[in-house]
């Protein structure tokens, strides 16, 4: 151990504490996203369950996309909020090691989870006759069961690999991040990254290289339907579930994957911060606008309730 490594209790959230004078625009920026995401994910989640036209295997896993989202948004978001107002945030190492845990489990299982989406596009683009018995109601929970369960497991391999002594105490990002407390790392962490990157191999980039392959059948099937308005119902079915792919994926891997020097730099913390709060917020935004059957549900449910 170093001469000047020691046992940090406490940490600095830098977050934009280092730009004072935009923390009130970015607070009120902040505060609305997270009301949106909150109110767009509970709609979406109280709207599929209570709507029977809704209870298919995509709006199933549609329920645990925003499920998660809202807890996935709750994890960071509120605190960054509250440190809006202090020069020098701070959190305590359990604190720290607590919302890193979660939001690692919570951004796996919305990898894994978003692989099972594919798939049911897949099998309703691909397979519509047999679309009903590939997936049941038991294989769906099935499903449910194992992506849960697989992002619990994969995220405790990264915790293994978490640091516990440290040569500084200023986290330059909005959360705490398994990337960021390395490079607080006064040791070599040469070992812990390459662990890091095979962790991120088979939580990231396998989902979205399955996610692809998928798509590609999706697409080679959907040039066969010779009929213009088969085509668009077979784009409306995947349409909007590949615009979270790309948006989540595109950000997630920039961060996770791609090589990083050993200093932090504010990219890291702003995308991590794009997938945290902005796609939670867009995702219900995403499916209610572009899906006939969500905006056709809540007319039905505010129709009940006026005649009521």
């Amino acid at each position: 151990m170093g001469s000047n490594e020691t046992k940090m209790t406490e940490f600095i959230l830098l977050g934009i504490s280092d730009y004072p004078k935009a923390q009130k625009v970015m607070f009120a920026l902040f505060f609305v996203s997270y009301l949106i995401s909150l109110l767009g994910n509970s709609f979406m989640v109280g709207l599929i369950i209570t709507s029977p036209v809704l209870h298919t295997p995509m709006y199933f896993f549609l329920s645990n996309l925003s499920f998660l989202d809202i807890f996935y948004t709750t994890s960071s978001v509120p605190q960054l909020l509250v440190n809006c107002f202090f020069l020098r945030p701070t959190i305590s190492y359990i604190r720290c090691v607590i919302q890193m845990s979660i939001r690692l489990f919570l951004g796996i299982a919305e990898c894994f989870l978003l692989a099972v989406m594919a798939y049911d596009c897949f099998a309703a683009v691909c397979n519509p006759l047999h679309y009903t018995l590939i997936m049941s109601r038991k294989f769906c929970i099935h499903l449910a069961v194992a992506f849960w369960t697989g992002a619990f497991v994969m995220s405790l391999i990264p915790l293994l690999i978490q640091p516990t002594q440290f040569c500084n105490y200023v986290i330059n990002h909005f959360a705490c991040e398994l990337q960021a407390l390395l490079k607080l790392s006064c040791s070599d962490i040469f070992l812990k990254e390459i662990l890091l990157m095979v962790n991120s191999f088979v939580v990231l980039i396998a989902p979205f290289l399955f996610i692809l392959l998928t798509y590609g059948r999706i697409a080679m099937s959907v040039l066969r339907i010779r009929s213009i308005t088969g085509r668009r119902k077979a784009f409306s079915t995947c349409g909007s579930h590949l615009i979270t792919v790309s948006i989540f994926y595109g950000s997630a891997i920039s961060t996770y994957v791609l090589p990083k020097g050993k200093s932090s730099s504010n990219h890291d913390k702003f995308v991590s911060l794009f997938y945290g709060a902005v796609i939670p917020m867009f995702n219900p935004l995403i499916y209610s606008f572009r899906n006939k059957d969500v905006k056709g549900a809540f007319l039905r449910l505010l129709g009940k309730k006026i005649s009521g």
